[in-house]
């Protein structure tokens, strides 16, 4: 079994002289054909589903519901579960890796970012990736961020606006920036 580029580079810094950013670069404009077709005109849902189909690399299943516009720059790094809800101009940055299990609600504009900058000014253009894996029945507020290497608990409530650093424990509400639990959830 061939080693994917998740496989390759998650949990690894990759500066900027890696010959792995070629095919990074690759993919990136590989997906952005399929989205500039996916967001630029009409489709039905199963004409939306197929195309998000190719841009993922797996099959969607028909319980799957996604809000154009929709925004990933590879596309190939997300795992959609059954019954998921996407709404409007969500961004997956999903060189990492992201999950999103059964029952799970993305709101509008929320970003779920699983790359970061190297830190060292002299590496800054280079690249560390962590997963986000968003659990069972979880559902991420309007206009939220869900940073690299998080997750999310199942059932928890990531409020509007949230930025979320940290793992989410199951079933509880977090709010802020950085998010804090307020509430659990019964």
């Amino acid at each position: 079994m061939a080693v994917t580029l998740r496989e390759q580079i998650n949990g690894k810094e990759i500066k900027i002289s890696d010959p792995v950013f070629d095919e990074i670069h690759r993919l990136q404009a590989e997906n952005d054909e399929r989205l500039v077709d996916l967001n630029t005109k009409f489709h039905s849902k199963q004409e939306t589903n197929q195309i998000l189909s190719a841009i993922i690399g797996e099959n969607i299943d028909n319980t799957v519901n996604v809000m154009l516009p929709f925004h990933t720059d590879f596309g190939k790094h997300i795992t959609l579960g059954k019954h998921v809800f996407i709404n409007r101009n969500a961004m997956f940055v999903d060189l990492g890796g992201i999950t999103l299990d059964d029952y799970v609600l993305i709101g509008p504009r929320v970003n779920l970012i699983t790359v970061n900058h190297l830190i060292e000014p002299s590496n800054r253009r280079g690249l560390s990736t962590k997963p986000i894996h968003i659990k069972k029945n979880a559902w991420i507020g309007a206009a939220a961020t869900v940073l690299p290497g998080v997750t999310i608990g199942e059932n928890s409530i990531i409020a509007a606006g949230s930025i979320v650093t940290k793992d989410v424990p199951d079933n509880v509400i977090v709010v802020g920036a950085p998010a804090k639990i307020t509430k659990k959830i019964h």
